[in-house]
């Protein structure tokens, strides 16, 4: 039996071991997710093993403000597995700009995502804010999954320029992308730091064992 679980738009079944979102596209995968039928609805796993997203939400993450209708500026979109949650997530209503700079992922991506109309492939780097600003709107959501060393310094530039104000924004962190020779634990507490000068942090997991050496923070404009 899958049920509503208390994350908007996600769905859990009985035992919570697994978690799904309705699919917006029925009949079609992305990542060869095991599909669940349930009353007439499709439902879509949601693998915290190809999920940064998901294996939060597995570590007892307790909302990640992603809601139906929401305008989401998705960083990093990689071939569209986490990013198509996401735009069932926030449904036909909703909106994904989809921002990546490789040109091989993001044909994957345009492939995997075919008929989800509510996601803009954007072949770009992140940390163009300029150009991004000429196709980019105001955003509900900002979520960042870029393995570089500036990728905290990207993020905040984002999160100025298009995230509305007491808008939430989500941030992977990827420990040894930004510095193998210290200890992980250190660069979280590093970050957590930088982003507690001008943003209020709501939430904050560890994402072992599904990604080793990965935090995610969730921040709120003030």
């Amino acid at each position: 039996m899958i049920a509503k679980s208390k994350i908007f738009e996600v769905y859990e079944d009985s035992n919570r071991r697994n978690i799904y979102t309705v699919n917006l596209v029925p009949g079609k995968k992305v990542y060869e997710e095991f599909i669940a039928k349930q009353n007439n609805i499709e439902y879509r796993e949601w693998d915290p093993h190809s999920s940064k997203l998901a294996a939060a939400i597995h570590n007892r993450c307790q909302n990640i403000f992603i809601r139906k209708n929401d305008v989401v500026l998705y960083l990093g979109s990689s071939t569209g597995t986490t990013c198509s949650h996401v735009s069932d997530i926030v449904g036909k209503e909703g909106f994904v700009f989809a921002v990546d700079p490789a040109s091989r992922v993001m044909r994957d991506l345009i492939f995997n995502l075919e008929g989800r109309k509510n996601v803009a492939p954007l072949l770009e780097s992140a940390n163009h804010i300029e150009k991004l600003a000429e196709r980019v709107s105001l955003v509900d959501v900002i979520y960042q999954d870029i393995a570089q060393k500036s990728q905290l310094d990207i993020f905040l530039k984002n999160i100025n320029v298009f995230l509305k104000k007491q808008g939430y924004a989500i941030l992977c962190v990827k420990a040894r992308s930004i510095d193998v020779t210290k200890k992980p634990k250190q660069i979280f507490n590093d970050i957590k730091f930088a982003l507690e000068k001008t943003l209020t942090i709501v939430d904050q997991r560890t994402l072992e064992p599904f990604q080793k050496d990965h935090m995610l923070f969730i921040v709120k404009k003030k």
